[in-house]
C-alpha cells in the first residue's frame, strides 16, 4: 500500500473528524483505521499524533478545556466563587453541545467498555482543576484535592442530566448544576475546606 501524501495535519480536525464519524458509527465500532482513512492519514500519520483512541478523547478534553478559558474572563472577587463555576460549567456545556452526538456515542461507549471511563478520570479531573482555577478556587494540597474530587462528582452528576437536556437553552443542566453546586458549596462550609 503506498503512503499517504504528506499534507498539514491538524489534530483538532482528526478530533473533529473521528467525533464525527463517532457519531454515525458509534465509538466503540471505530476502528484507529477507521479514523486514519477518515481523516485522509496513513495509520503511521495517526500514530505519530495520537497513542490510541483514548489519547484522542484526551485531546478533545484540552481543546474543551482550552476553548471554556479562553471565553471566561478574569475573577471578579464580587462574584462568588460558587457563581464563577456555575458560570464556567455552563460555558462547558455549551461548549460541549458543539461535540453532542459525537460525545453522546463516546458516552454510549462506556457502558459496554466502563474500562475506559475509568481511564478517562485523570483527565477529567485535570480539566476540573482548570475550571475551578479559572473561577479563582485554590486547588492545591489536600483540600485541593478534595475540591478537585467534589468538582469531579458534581461535573460527572451534571453530565447524565445534559446527556438528556435538549433543550436550547440547557434550562434541565442549568438546575442540576446550580443545585450541585450548592450542595457542594455546603459541604465546603461545612468542613471548612
Amino acid at each position: 500500500m503506498a503512503a499517504k501524501k504528506s499534507k498539514i495535519i491538524d489534530k483538532d480536525e482528526i478530533v473533529e473528524r473521528a467525533l464525527e464519524m463517532a457519531a454515525t458509527q458509534g465509538w466503540a465500532e471505530l476502528s484507529l483505521r477507521d479514523i486514519a482513512e477518515g481523516a485522509d492519514l496513513s495509520l503511521a500519520q495517526l500514530h505519530e499524533l495520537f497513542e490510541d483512541k483514548t489519547d484522542i478523547l484526551v485531546a478533545l478534553g484540552r481543546r474543551i478545556d482550552r476553548r471554556v478559558l479562553e471565553n471566561m474572563g478574569d475573577v471578579d472577587p464580587e462574584i462568588s466563587p460558587r457563581d464563577h463555576l456555575f458560570d464556567i460549567l455552563m460555558e462547558r456545556f455549551d461548549v460541549l453541545n458543539d461535540y453532542r452526538a459525537g460525545l453522546l456515542a463516546v458516552l454510549d461507549s462506556f457502558k459496554c467498555d466502563p474500562k475506559q471511563a475509568v481511564i478517562s478520570m485523570p483527565h477529567l479531573c485535570r480539566s476540573m482543576t482548570w475550571m475551578l482555577e479559572a473561577a479563582g478556587v485554590e486547588t492545591t494540597g489536600i483540600r485541593g484535592a478534595l475540591k478537585v474530587t467534589g468538582m469531579t462528582g458534581v461535573y460527572l452528576n451534571v453530565l447524565r442530566v445534559w446527556r438528556e437536556d435538549e433543550s436550547a437553552d440547557l434550562s434541565k443542566t442549568m438546575a442540576a448544576l446550580d443545585k450541585d453546586l450548592g450542595r457542594a458549596e455546603r459541604v465546603v462550609n461545612m468542613f471548612a475546606l
